[in-house]
């Protein structure tokens, strides 16, 4: 026997006796650790066992360790932060209602009353503005509780038409939709700024640079809407952002209920303003024309299908909260368009700056106290508009870096706000660049024929998904199906016909830049690849 290993020899004879089982016990735990608390103890690291006889009793010790630490289980692999379904009807309706009301009713009314030949005329224009996002929010809802995930039409259109129709849609709201629809409520912030900060509406350039269609220039305005930008990106991804917003909204629509029926009531105007008529001559079919501005003030009726991924019970909850915000929304913009008529004729309407109207409608009604006091009001209502948009849009850019097609960054999550926080200061820089652009006028335009042009894709996408899935389970169906969407996607192509018609210039230029985002698209294709889905 090999004396250098008297170890088992001498287990071996202890436990012949009962002092010697005893002191086995004792010596066994103490060699191979102890077995009283296993739990206690990390996993020991695998070793190479010596072969011994299967009645060898520390050899018997030490495969029963060895076969306790193979059979551990494995730890779960941690799980990337996810979107969370936290929202309720109410909280997407606030969105709704945060993302339209915004910069677009202050100021496009006035484009609108040049584009019209009487008061009943504008007034018939944001009617049917109002009837066709309408109907096209019941489509979005009914797309939406079919395919119940964050993007909106991006999502839409990829199960319709493919990857790249998607990516097309994407790519634009990136450039122009929410972006420029952001960079244009930034200038109008900075023009209504103009009345308390004089430095925020000059136009004096700094940089300039033309370009066919566009001229860039940048200018103290700029620097305030990047600023504002920057910092709603910052605050926005808070997890009491939910809780802002519905104040927000509430305040939003109390303080213009409240304007409305003071100025109807106490006001001095005249209803007979109502009937004015234009003394001048307005090109045919330029009523076509301002719908284009006046969908664009629309704009955002759809904003609850964009976070559809973060509502509870979204089946049910988004048709309930596109229905809610988008009738609320045509309610309130017709009372302030008799409003706007009440206080001054079709004419002076039509001649106002840019930026002036709320404030000068409650000058001619109220004082000049009360212009100021709207125009405080119109600050914090385009501010929280902006806002509003920071939120949504990102959901579409994160939808397409999860399927491989954009920046894979943008597809993180905050572990703690569990939101893209990385494609929202991506739109935010974008939209500061933005802000170089022509002229107020020039941006809607341009912005609102992207909108118009997809939007009517997406509901068209109604009748795919209907041919294509008949038998998916639609927790909603369209309200007036087929009529509604089909009269949404004629008026969608007879407003893009019209401009590029009219406005050829501007139109082929946002064509260009759309078509720009195919070579992009195929850039993206090849070098990324879809990231796993993940859930909360």
């Amino acid at each position: 026997m090999d004396r250098t290993d008297p170890g088992p020899v001498r287990l071996r004879l202890y436990a012949r006796t009962a002092e010697g089982r005893a002191l086995s016990a004792q010596l066994v735990p103490r060699l191979h650790g102890s077995r009283l608390r296993p739990q206690q103890r990390p996993a020991d690291p695998p070793r190479r066992v010596p072969d011994r006889a299967p009645d060898h009793p520390v050899s018997c010790h030490v495969r029963a360790r060895s076969a306790v630490s193979v059979a551990a289980p494995q730890q779960p692999a941690v799980q990337a932060p996810a979107l969370v379904r936290r929202l309720g009807p109410f909280d997407a309706a606030a969105i709704v209602i945060s993302n339209v009301i915004g910069g677009g009713i202050f100021f496009v009314p006035v484009i609108v009353a040049g584009l019209t030949t009487s008061g009943w005329a504008m007034l018939g224009v944001w009617l049917l503005g109002g009837l066709l996002a309408f109907a096209g929010a019941m489509a979005y809802a009914e797309l939406a509780a079919l395919r119940p995930k964050a993007g909106g039409e991006y999502v839409y259109l990829r199960e319709a038409y493919g990857p790249l129709a998607a990516f097309l849609s994407g790519w634009t709201s990136f450039v122009a939709g929410f972006s420029g629809a952001i960079a244009a409520g930034a200038v109008a912030l900075a023009d209504y700024l103009g009345r308390f900060v004089p430095a925020a509406t000059d136009r004096t350039p700094l940089v300039s640079l033309d370009l066919p269609y566009i001229s860039l220039a940048l200018t103290p305005q700029a620097i305030v809407a990047i600023t504002a930008i920057a910092a709603l990106s910052a605050i926005h991804v808070h997890r009491s952002g939910r809780l802002v917003h519905n104040l927000l909204a509430g305040l939003k629509v109390s303080a213009l209920l409240v304007f409305v029926a003071l100025g109807l009531s106490l006001g001095k105007g005249d209803l007979g303003n109502v009937a004015s008529t234009r003394a001048d001559a307005v090109p045919a079919g330029a009523w076509l024309l301002a719908l284009i501005p006046v969908m664009f003030s629309y704009s955002g009726w759809n904003a609850a299908a964009y976070v559809a991924e973060e509502i509870r019970d979204p089946g049910r909850n988004v048709p309930r909260a596109l229905a809610l915000g988008t009738l609320g929304v045509i309610g309130i913009y017709l009372l302030l368009n008799v409003l706007f008529l009440y206080a001054m004729p079709l004419t002076d309407l039509a001649a106002l700056p840019d930026g002036r109207l709320t404030d000068t409608v409650a000058e001619r009604l109220f004082g000049f106290v009360a212009g100021n006091v709207l125009a405080v009001f119109t600050i914090v209502s385009i501010a929280a508009s902006v806002s509003a948009m920071v939120w949504a849009g990102p959901r579409v850019y994160y939808a397409m870096a999860r399927d491989g097609v954009f920046l894979p960054a943008a597809a993180r999550v905050h572990p703690v706000q569990r939101t893209p926080v990385l494609a929202i200061t991506a739109q935010a820089v974008w939209s500061a660049i933005l802000v170089l652009s022509g002229t107020l006028a020039e941006l809607v335009a341009y912005t609102g024929f992207a909108v118009v042009l997809f939007s009517g894709v997406a509901v068209l996408a109604v009748f795919v998904l209907r041919w294509r899935e008949p038998d998916s389970p639609r927790p909603y169906k369209a309200l007036g199906y087929p009529i509604a969407p089909a009269v949404f996607v004629l008026a969608s192509a007879v407003m893009v016909g019209n401009e590029i018609w009219n406005s050829p210039g501007t139109a082929l230029t946002g064509l260009g830049i759309i078509l720009a985002g195919v070579p992009l698209y195929l850039v993206f294709a090849r070098s990324l690849r879809p990231l796993p889905e993940t859930t909360a």
